[in-house]
Order: C-alpha cells, then sequence, then structure tokens
C-alpha cells in the first residue's frame, strides 16, 4: 500500500521540492528548511485556519460567481501571429501572453477547467480561455512566480512543453518541472534579484510577499516572487502573488520606473492581508513602483475568496480615479499595446443574470411563432 506521503510525493512534485532544497540553502531568502519572507507573517492559529476553511466552503456568498457570461474575445492564431510586437493578451486570472520582438512569452500558464489539483473538486473557472492551449503559437518562454494550483497547471506546463524553448522560474518551481519532465536545459532557476537576458530582453525575478506549496507536505518549499521585464525603453511589472510590503518602492527604485504594472487585484480579504492585497494596497504598489499604467489582474476568471466576484475591479477603478492613476480593464482576449494602453471598458458591469421566462411564456411565444409561420 502507498502511503499517503508517497502518494502527495508522486502526484504534486514533493520529490522535486526536497531536491530544491538543497539547490536553495545558499538564498538569504531560505532558512534551512525553507523560504520565508522579509517580514514573516505571524502564525495562524489552528482554529483560525479552519474556521477560514469553513467559511470558504460554507458560507460563501452567492455573488462571488458571476450572474452570467462574461465577455471574452476569442482569439486565432492568425490574429496572434499578425499582432504588432509589444501586445499583451489576459487569457484569465494571471495568465498574460505577450508579444516581444515577434516572440510570444506567457506567464503563469492556467488553461485547466479548475484550479485544483482535483478534476472535479475545486474553484472552476467562469469562463474559457480566449485561445485553446492547443492553438497557442510556439512559445519563446514560459514565466513563472511560483507554485500555487492557479499559476501553475501541471497539465498546461507539459502540453507547453514540446513548444516552448525555454521556462524562467523561481527556486525550487523548477525542480519540479523537471520532475514532471520538462528537459532541465530549458528550466532557468532564479533567487530574488537574479535574471536573465533573452534576445535583448531583461528578465529578473523580484521580491514578493507570498508562499508556496502544492500539498500538504512542502509549505514554503519553492520561492514566490514577482519579475520585471525590460524590453529596450519598455519596463513592464508583473507581481505574481503578493501582500503589501515595502519591497515595491526597493523595486521601483532600483528597476523602475514601470510602463506598465500587471499587479493582483483579487482573491483578498480581511483574513489574510499578508499573502494578498486589498485594491487600495494594489494601487498605492503601483505608486511605489513608479507605475505609468495600472493594470489589474489575478480576478475574473476563479472565485478564491469571499467578496463580490466583480468587488476588484469596482474598488480599483473608483481608488484609481481618486488619486490620478491611469488604468487599463481590457476584457478577456482584448489585445492591450503596452507601448501605449487604453482604459478599457467597465465590461464587468454588462455581466448580468439571464432574465428567466416562465414555461407559459415560452409556450405563448412557441404559438405565436407557429401562427406567423403559417400567416407567411
Amino acid at each position: 500500500m502507498v502511503s499517503l506521503p508517497a502518494f502527495f510525493s508522486r502526484t504534486l512534485g514533493l520529490t522535486a521540492a526536497q531536491r530544491g532544497r538543497e539547490l536553495s540553502s545558499s538564498s538569504p531568502q531560505h532558512d534551512g528548511e525553507r523560504f520565508q519572507n522579509v517580514k514573516p507573517r505571524p502564525e495562524e492559529r489552528l482554529r483560525k485556519t479552519l474556521g477560514i476553511a469553513w467559511n470558504v466552503l460554507f458560507n460563501k456568498p452567492d455573488d462571488t460567481v458571476p450572474a452570467g457570461a462574461l465577455p471574452v474575445d476569442t482569439l486565432t492564431r492568425a490574429q496572434l501571429d499578425a499582432a504588432p510586437d509589444r501586445s499583451l493578451y489576459r487569457l484569465g486570472h494571471s495568465t498574460m501572453l505577450l508579444k516581444l520582438r515577434g516572440q510570444f512569452w506567457l506567464t503563469d500558464p492556467v488553461f485547466a477547467e479548475r484550479a485544483s489539483p482535483f478534476k472535479r473538486l475545486g474553484p472552476k473557472r467562469f469562463h474559457a480561455p480566449p485561445i485553446a492551449l492547443a492553438d497557442l503559437p510556439p512559445l519563446r518562454g514560459v514565466i513563472l512566480s511560483h507554485d500555487h494550483y492557479d499559476h501553475l497547471d501541471r497539465e498546461t506546463v507539459l502540453a507547453l512543453a514540446e513548444t516552448t524553448e525555454i521556462f524562467l522560474t523561481t527556486l525550487g518551481v523548477g525542480d519540479r518541472l523537471i520532475e514532471w519532465g520538462i528537459e532541465a536545459s530549458k528550466v532557468r532557476q532564479f533567487d530574488w534579484w537574479q535574471g536573465v537576458e533573452v534576445d535583448g530582453i531583461q528578465f529578473t525575478a523580484t521580491p514578493a510577499q507570498h508562499f508556496s506549496g502544492r500539498s500538504l507536505f512542502d509549505g514554503n518549499s519553492t520561492l514566490w516572487a514577482s519579475w520585471v521585464i525590460v524590453d529596450g525603453d519598455l519596463r513592464v511589472f508583473f507581481s505574481g502573488d503578493t501582500g503589501y510590503f515595502d519591497g515595491f518602492r526597493a523595486i521601483g527604485e532600483r528597476l523602475g520606473p514601470f510602463d506598465v504594472t500587471l499587479i493582483e487585484t483579487g482573491a483578498y480579504d480581511a483574513q489574510w492581508p499578508y499573502v494578498h492585497m486589498q485594491p487600495e494596497e494594489t494601487v498605492q504598489a503601483h505608486i511605489d513602483l513608479r507605475g505609468r499604467w495600472l493594470v489589474p489582474i489575478h480576478n475574473g476568471t476563479f472565485d478564491l475568496a469571499m467578496h463580490r466576484w466583480q468587488d476588484p475591479f469596482e474598488r480599483v477603478t473608483g481608488l484609481a480615479l481618486a488619486r490620478g492613476v491611469a488604468l487599463s480593464t481590457p476584457r478577456m482576449g482584448e489585445r492591450l499595446d503596452l507601448a501605449a494602453p487604453h482604459r478599457g471598458e467597465r465590461w464587468w458591469r454588462n455581466v448580468v443574470e439571464p432574465v428567466a421566462v416562465p414555461k407559459a411564456a415560452w409556450r405563448l411565444c412557441a404559438s405565436r411563432d407557429a401562427e406567423d409561420v403559417k400567416s407567411s
């Protein structure tokens, strides 16, 4: 009989995390056993943790999921091939497709129906990806911020393996990919403030305040990070997942200012302030980074918190307006020009519940349609 730890080791990549510990032991972020934040978050008591889990599972409001279908701009391979450089597309949650110097880069790829280790349990997508996984163009690279299920989907990564040239990851996450079967020669792993230049584009892993793990046994065994992308005179910040911390100011001072910041605005709650930001903090982080245009991400795809699904959009829109921050809210699949972003529509306000028509009314309409056909 296979033991429970062995089961998780095989299915969730625990052995990779154990190997990563040896690789990461020299990191300033590693205490010899686990990775840690610059400012450690307070220890959570078991009672509080169980209480949060109970509320998430059994006390969710009905409006944490959309009442109707979300507008999604369907993409084709031909459209992407014809798109100009410095194009960006939101494919859902934190999965962003960027076209730089004629080649494509994908952040935190998740095309799965659920952000979960299970096929039939866990947060389900609100919308299909704007383009099917099989229709994506070959990728120059995939950029990974950390290993949580809503940012790293095993099946998606394995499907992309043959058509992706390079995987840029944080320490330990690369070991997971290798354990899953990705060629080691394609994987590059980085600590905070480390990076690489690829085809003239500089990628740097930068600090974040979060945590990691894919099972009950491997918490914080891999590193989490934000990423900075510099393409000539274009500077883009991708937050991954993070709480608010002083690191944003340091990143802005060292690597800013940024033309576009892609910052998480969703899955927040007062019960977990150290790992996700409230919208007020998202706007402040953008200001700390010395950003020009703010694009709120990590929203609109999965139900991961207790707030209304549209609240992240509404709150960040009002806050950005009050503080004079240029905000862009493209639809899923809508092209955004990184060199000259547009504001986008308030598309989430048009997502309404379909009007229910009583069966008697349906029968009346059907009989009228039949009469119309006869008369014509």
